[in-house]
């Protein structure tokens, strides 16, 4: 297996629940080596950018207007295989559905506020990292 390097966000309702660092610190137990982050507050139209991929799905305004409703932390993480396994790690996207010890499981509260989003394939890791994040942001 490659090492990998992918996008994690944590979306505006675990910040203001309060608890990125318990989310930075169950994916770091898990192995995996930050390699950068920042927390930032994304416009309307920047979440409209970032989700394009969504722009004919039925939630796409809705995921925006959330997206933009607060803060947000930037992470990327890096290690063996490390999209699919922090997907693994995340959990299903409806935290009713997902395994127990899931970061959606834990701190999501619905299918729309389910506290994380991560790249989902390498290209789209190769889409959104240097959405958030430039060369000179991430430690080698």
């Amino acid at each position: 297996m490659a090492v990998e390097r992918t996008l994690m966000l944590i979306k505006p309702d675990a910040v203001k629940k309060g608890v990125e660092g318990k989310i930075i610190a169950h994916v770091q137990e898990k192995g995996f080596k930050l390699v950068a982050l920042k927390k930032l507050r994304l416009t309307k139209e920047q979440a409209q950018q970032f989700y394009y991929v969504h722009k004919e799905r039925p939630f796409f305004e809705e995921l925006c207007e959330f997206m933009s409703s607060g803060p947000i932390v930037a992470m990327v993480w890096e290690g063996e295989n490390a999209i699919e396994e922090i997907r693994k790690i995340m959990g299903a996207t409806n935290p009713e559905e997902a395994e127990e010890g899931t970061l959606r499981k834990l701190y999501g509260t619905n299918i729309g506020e389910n506290a994380v989003h991560g790249s989902d394939s390498k290209e789209s890791a190769q889409f959104e990292i240097p959405f958030f994040f430039s060369r000179l942001e991430i430690v080698e």
